[in-house]
C-alpha cells in the first residue's frame, strides 16, 4: 500500500477504530471506519480470531471496494481455558458493557476459586481486497489480571490487565506506551513490513 490508498478499518468498535488510526498515523493512507461508510457488521461465526478478522475484512472489502483491515481480538485467561477469547466483545453484551463484563471475569475466577491470574490479549489483523487472498499477521502481548480495574484509558479489558514487567494497568498507561508493546502494536509491526511503503519523502 502507498501514498494516498483509502484503506476501510472493518471494525464499529470506536475504541479499537481510534488505536488503529493512531498506529496508521505514520503512514500516508487515507483511513475510513466501516460505521462512516454505514457498512453492516457481518456475523463472526469463526473458531478462531484470524478467522473472524477474515470474515469482518472480506465484508468491509467486498462492500466497499476498497482495501480493508480488520481486527479481531481478545482477552484469554489461563484460569478460565483461555476464555473469554473469541467471545471476549460477547461477554460484554449487546451495550459493549466492559465493565459488566470484566465483572463477569472476575466472578468466573472466583467461582473456580482460582489463583492462577496469568492472561494474554491476541490480536489477528486481516487485510483483504477483492479478488486477492486475505493477508494474516497476528501479536500477543502476556501478563497477568488485577482487580478492581484501574485506570480510564483504552477499551475493552484494558483497566483490569497489566502487561508483563509493568505496574500499570493498560488502562492507566500513557497511550503511547500502550501502542508500543501490545498485542495490536505486536500485530502490526508485522503488517507494516508486509504491507506499507513509507512516504520516504516526509
Amino acid at each position: 500500500m502507498g501514498a494516498g490508498q483509502k484503506l476501510v478499518i472493518a471494525s464499529h468498535n470506536s475504541g479499537k477504530v481510534v488505536e488503529i488510526r493512531a498506529l496508521l498515523e505514520p503512514f500516508p493512507v487515507q483511513v475510513v471506519g466501516a460505521a462512516e461508510l454505514g457498512l453492516p457488521e457481518p456475523e463472526e461465526t469463526g473458531e478462531t480470531f484470524a478467522e473472524n478478522a477474515s470474515i469482518k475484512a472480506e465484508a468491509a472489502a467486498r462492500q466497499s471496494g476498497e482495501i480493508a483491515l480488520a481486527d479481531d481480538s481478545g482477552l484469554c485467561v489461563a484460569a478460565l481455558d483461555g476464555q473469554p477469547g473469541i467471545y471476549s466483545a460477547r461477554w460484554a453484551g449487546p451495550d459493549r458493557d466492559f465493565l459488566a463484563a470484566m465483572t463477569r471475569v472476575e466472578h468466573e475466577l472466583k467461582s473456580k476459586a482460582a489463583k492462577d491470574s496469568r492472561a494474554w490479549f491476541v490480536c489477528a489483523l486481516a487485510l483483504a481486497a477483492s479478488g486477492q487472498t486475505t493477508e494474516i499477521f497476528d501479536g500477543r502481548v502476556f501478563g497477568s489480571l488485577t482487580f478492581p480495574p484501574r485506570g480510564s484509558r483504552g477499551f475493552g479489558y484494558d483497566p483490569i490487565f497489566v502487561p508483563e514487567g509493568y505496574r500499570q494497568t493498560f488502562g492507566e498507561m500513557n497511550p503511547d506506551k500502550k501502542h508500543a508493546i501490545s498485542h495490536r502494536a505486536k500485530a502490526f509491526v508485522k503488517l507494516v513490513r508486509a504491507a506499507f511503503v513509507r512516504d520516504e519523502t516526509t
